[in-house]
């Protein structure tokens, strides 16, 4: 499985994991919801559990998927500053994407 994440939403989840409450866990991208050919996504800080996969990202931060869903490989988290902050999780192979 593959994570692609743009150099914006690094640095923010880099900053993010040196909060308190990030200590000892990973972020995890899952599907919220799923619509015909395409799903919605969202993120959260947790800990991997039997069911799931640690994927090391292209920018080499640690993101926990829900094994063999096929709607998570090749996820692409992005975030942007302009014209609003806002994050946008997608899956280019798989549809349209959700903000976050």
């Amino acid at each position: 499985m593959k994570v692609k994440i743009n150099r914006n939403a690094a640095k923010a989840l880099k900053k993010m994991m040196e909060g308190e409450e990030a200590q000892g866990k990973l972020f995890r991208v899952y599907v919220t919801n799923i619509h015909g050919d395409h799903a919605h996504y969202d993120l959260m800080l947790d800990t991997p559990t039997e069911n799931d996969v640690v994927v090391q990202s292209d920018k080499d931060i640690d993101i926990i998927l829900e094994k063999d869903n096929e709607y998570l490989d090749g996820v692409w988290i992005q975030y942007f500053q302009v014209p609003k902050e806002e994050w946008l999780i997608m899956n280019p192979s798989k549809g349209v994407h959700h903000h976050h």
